[in-house]
Parts: C-alpha cells; sequence; structure tokens
C-alpha cells in the first residue's frame, strides 16, 4: 500500500508542467531607446504569454552598449537566466570603441526585429525634405548636427552613408551621440540640433502628434502606413535596416540553451509579441540558433567594411 501512495505521488508530480523560468534582461542603453523597447517588449509578451513567471529587466547604458556587454560577459556566466538585448549598432560600437568584449563572448539566441532608419526635423525647421538637407550638407556639412544614438552605430552609419551619396566626405559630419532614444529626443524637439536620425518606432508618436517632420526613411520601398519617402526616391541611393537581437550568457549549457531558444520561439510566435511588432512599426525578421549565429558573423564583417569606407574606422 505505501508503495502504491509512493509511485501515485511519484506520477502526479510528474504530472505538473515543469515551473516557468524566471528571467532577467539586460537593455545595455538608457530607458527610451530600441533596446529598451524590445527590452520591456519581451517582458510583457513573455509574462502575458505564460512563458515566464518573472521576468526583470536592467538598464545599463553607455558606449554603444559595450559597458553593459562587458558586465554581462563578466557577470551571468554560465546563468541561463540571464538575457541581453542588442543589435546592428551594438556590433558597430564594438568596432569604434575597440571593446575588449565582444559579441563572439555571449551565446547568440535570436534576431527578433528589424527597423528602418527615419529622418526627422521639428516641425518648425526650414528643412522640408531629403533635397533641403542634401543641400545644406553641401553647403556646410558641419553646419547640420545630427542626433542619433551611440557612435559607430546604426544610426551614425546611415548618417555617413547619406552624406557619402550626396558628394560630401562622410568624415566631416557632425554626429552628436546620445545613449538613449530619450535624450535625442529631447535634444531634436529642444531644437538643439538640426536632424534627428533613428528607428521610426522611436519618433512615430512625435510624427504622429505634428511636432516632428519625417522627411526620409531607409527602406527599398515606400512602407504602408509611414507618409514619407524612401532616401532613394528623394534622390539618396541608400538603404539600410536596422535590427535587433537577443542573446544568452556565456558558459550555458546545450540544454539550457534549448529551452531558453523554445520560450524565445514561443514569445516571437505569440500574439502579445505578433501585436507589438504591429503597435511599433518592427518587422518581423526573426531568425534563431545556428541560422542566427551565422547571419551575425557575416553582418560583423560587413559592418566592419562599411564603417572602414565612412571613416568610422581605421
Amino acid at each position: 500500500m505505501k508503495q502504491f501512495i509512493l509511485a501515485s505521488i511519484i506520477a502526479g508530480a510528474f504530472a505538473f508542467p515543469a515551473a516557468a523560468e524566471d528571467y532577467k534582461i539586460m537593455a545595455p542603453a538608457a530607458p527610451g531607446g530600441g533596446w529598451d523597447q524590445t527590452a520591456r517588449s519581451m517582458q510583457s509578451a513573455l509574462q502575458d504569454e505564460g512563458i515566464s513567471s518573472s521576468v526583470q529587466v536592467q538598464n545599463v547604458p553607455g558606449a554603444g552598449g559595450t559597458i553593459g556587454l562587458a558586465q554581462f560577459v563578466n557577470q551571468a556566466s554560465g546563468d541561463p537566466s540571464q538575457l541581453i538585448v542588442g543589435g546592428y549598432v551594438m556590433v558597430g560600437a564594438i568596432l569604434t570603441n575597440n571593446s575588449p568584449v565582444t559579441l563572439d563572448q555571449v551565446t547568440p539566441i535570436a534576431r527578433l526585429t528589424g527597423e528602418y532608419e527615419a529622418v526627422v526635423v521639428p516641425a518648425a525647421s526650414d528643412i522640408k525634405d531629403m533635397a533641403g538637407l542634401v543641400a545644406k550638407l553641401k553647403s556646410d556639412p558641419g553646419s547640420v548636427s545630427w542626433a542619433g544614438g551611440s557612435a559607430g552605430g546604426t544610426d551614425h552609419i546611415t548618417a555617413g552613408l547619406i552624406a557619402k551619396a550626396a558628394g560630401v566626405d562622410p568624415t566631416k559630419v557632425n554626429y552628436i551621440a546620445f545613449s538613449g532614444g530619450g535624450e535625442a529626443l529631447a535634444a531634436i524637439l529642444g531644437n538643439q540640433v538640426t536632424v534627428g536620425i533613428s528607428g521610426y518606432g522611436e519618433f512615430a508618436s512625435q510624427i504622429q502628434a505634428g511636432t516632428l517632420r519625417i522627411i526620409g526613411i531607409s527602406a527599398d520601398e515606400r512602407i504602408e502606413g509611414i507618409d514619407a519617402p524612401t532616401f532613394k526616391e528623394a534622390g539618396v541611393d541608400v538603404s539600410i535596416q536596422n535590427w535587433r537581437m537577443v542573446a544568452a550568457a556565456p558558459g550555458i549549457t546545450d540544454e539550457q540553451k534549448k529551452t531558453i531558444l523554445a520560450d524565445v520561439d514561443k514569445m516571437a510566435k505569440s500574439a502579445a509579441w505578433q501585436k507589438t511588432l504591429a503597435d511599433k512599426g518592427w518587422a518581423d525578421t526573426y531568425l534563431a540558433g545556428d541560422d542566427f549565429a551565422a547571419q551575425l558573423k557575416q553582418d560583423t564583417e560587413s559592418t566592419a567594411a562599411i564603417l572602414k569606407e565612412i571613416g568610422l574606422v581605421k
């Protein structure tokens, strides 16, 4: 009888699902920017869909994410509950900052989103379109101050490529780097800079409210719901897409990696995440596991070539 009761208890224990993993997600930037939005959107989706019972987000800003990356690599090793978001910006920042810590030292999990770069001006600006911006750049490159994310990131690369396409020396671009989207937005709205450059989602509400005017977007073709010409349409032969990803700690086991991949896969296919993509105008560029690791390696090599081309890396 005792054996039967014990067997029943054991069988009952195995009938319950395993406890959901608790996660801590590092956003290696100040609140308000794309990485912060990505981390907090993951937090909501993982919790709302019951994939995780508890998700905390930590902001560690500075140097294009490389300060947070260094902290993550040094402190989270072997811990499967720790995740970090990052993206194209971090690839460039690692190169321009000569960071001793690189993305080779984390465990790539998945590329989550893609977003095109938007160029905006304050509503009262005398720059009405890309042609006006190009004319001002050609007249005096230094007179056009650009507010964007970290040095060497997608915003900075895009500003350099726009200058180059306009026949202006990209090394003369007067680029002002901000560690968070909120700080950059305040500078643009406060008329402290000439133009702002970032992912469309960071400017969407101000564009809709009429406080900012979008003059161009970095897509190959016009985007439904965004009333702006592509750079190419406006005569500037540049197209580029930023992307954001999630990675796990170094030193985790293959089994731990599989668990994280399964959780992120569920999240990426969930109704909550798909609604976030639609609401924020993020493209679904989901790519996971080894396929993403191979793409990350390729993107790192191509980014190094672009940064050399526009004079940001020797």
